[in-house]
């Protein structure tokens, strides 16, 4: 038979013939004496692996779903030309699922004393740190028959943040914003909001607004115009228990709720509001605070990029007493928790009063979009029964909300792609109202 490669050359040196092979023989394989220097020399040659340097370079951060490229440069002190194959090792969520073996292996040549670039390309599939694990190192002779390997502890840390997926809906969000501070239409009154100027009064004005001294000094009737408060505070509350762990979609309850916090928070900070994080379940889990209204989305995102949800009851108590120390002045206070009925009547509910007396409340949850379907199910008499459970579901997820809305609280109930705009359109709303 025909023999090429590393199979011709044994073949050559004298070892045993190609192709033949006894599954029960146990013996000790003869080698002769000419390959047994070849593999020696073979050997010998090989670049040695615990002389190389190596170094990174490259992303330090990355949003979830995107690329991160991390660099590793690997320096050949020695006077053999380095043939070698080299295994990058990263956490599995670091790529996608079935590549990691083509991302994190490479073939390189290092001439003697050189050095020469790897890239190994990141694609993470969930939030936090991703932190390199060992290069592995396998290091050929010139005839491939034996290879030195090692293994070298080379540190990186790529943080994967939020995607902030909504970040789509900021333009029409802020449109409507200049609307209210009355850059593109005409201001309008509110109780809390300030004074801005007078105008001339037109039919369908509020007849509060009239502003009588003014009006007596000349010979129309004039109106004082509003716009809404500036440098108003805003705490955004995530909670980080049990309930934030449940998949909705493709993605966790706080996953979501963490893209709703960052679109209100981007839209806040441009309304010339102060925007603080706090993120709880038993203890504190991320805290930002007194942050400059350009530092605000990167401090927030940074913050958010290490949370996980945490397999425990959130403390209500904790929670409340924690908010109202993180807000100490009349503040929006937003809270992204679950509506189902048992945390909140006997978690929430009880504590509640003690927010709403000093602050406005809204509280935003992610609802299932499979639950709307099953409502909708008919046909055999497994979809009639899963209609029903959806509509009981949704029945008590709206008395839960009535309960709350009966304590003064704006609740904003929306699934994963409509929470972040629900919660921007309520939080304008708010403005316009003068409830901030």
């Amino acid at each position: 038979m025909a023999l090429t490669g590393r199979a011709a050359l044994l073949a050559a040196l004298g070892s045993i013939p190609v192709g033949i092979w006894d599954p029960g023989w146990t013996g000790l394989l003869a080698v002769n004496g000419s390959l047994a220097v070849a593999c020696a020399c073979d050997f010998a040659l090989a670049a040695p692996v615990r002389r190389l340097g190596l170094a990174r370079s490259g992303d330090a951060s990355v949003r979830l779903s995107e690329s991160a490229d991390v660099t590793l440069t690997v320096t050949n002190p020695s006077g053999r030309l380095l043939r070698a194959r080299l295994r990058d090792a990263w956490p599995p969520s670091s790529w996608q699922s079935g590549t990691e073996v083509e991302a994190s292996r490479h073939r390189l040549t290092v001439p003697a004393g050189e050095r020469r670039r790897v890239t190994t390309r990141l694609r993470p599939t969930r939030r936090g740190d991703r932190q390199a694990d060992r290069v592995t190192i396998r290091s050929y002779g010139p005839l491939g028959l034996f290879a030195r390997q090692g293994s070298h502890h080379v540190p990186w840390t790529v943080r994967v943040l939020p995607p902030f997926t909504s970040r789509k809906h900021l333009p029409s969000k802020l449109a409507r914003l200049r609307e209210l501070d009355g850059r593109t239409s005409v201001l309008t009154r509110g109780e809390g909001t300030e004074f801005d100027s007078l105008r001339e009064y037109v039919p369908g004005d509020d007849t509060r607004s009239i502003d009588w001294r003014a009006t007596a000094r000349q010979t129309t009737v004039a109106v004082r115009t509003w716009r809404p408060e500036r440098d108003r505070h805003i705490l955004l509350v995530l909670d980080t228990g049990r309930t934030s762990a449940g998949r909705v979609g493709d993605v966790p309850r706080l996953d979501a709720s963490m893209d709703a916090a960052l679109l209100l928070a981007a839209l806040a900070s441009r309304a010339g509001d102060r925007v603080d994080l706090l993120a709880y379940d038993r203890r504190v889990r991320a805290l930002v605070q007194g942050r400059a209204a350009a530092d605000v989305l990167p401090s927030l995102v940074n913050a958010m990029a290490g949370v996980e949800p945490e397999l425990i009851e959130t403390d209500a108590r904790g929670l409340t007493a924690t908010a109202l120390r993180t807000a100490p002045r009349r503040s929006l206070i937003v809270l992204l928790t679950s509506l189902d009925t048992a945390p909140i009547e006997e978690g929430l509910l009880p504590v509640l009063p003690q927010l709403t007396q000093r602050h406005t409340v809204l509280l935003a949850s992610v609802a299932d979009p499979h639950i709307a379907a099953m409502s909708a199910a008919r046909g055999n008499t497994e979809a009639v029964y899963e209609a029903a459970a959806a509509a009981q579901a949704q029945t008590e997820r709206h008395r839960t909300a009535e309960q709350l809305r009966r304590h003064g609280v704006t609740v904003v109930d929306a699934t994963p792609d409509e929470l972040a705009p629900a919660l921007a359109d309520a939080y304008l709303a708010l403005k316009a109202a003068g409830r901030l």
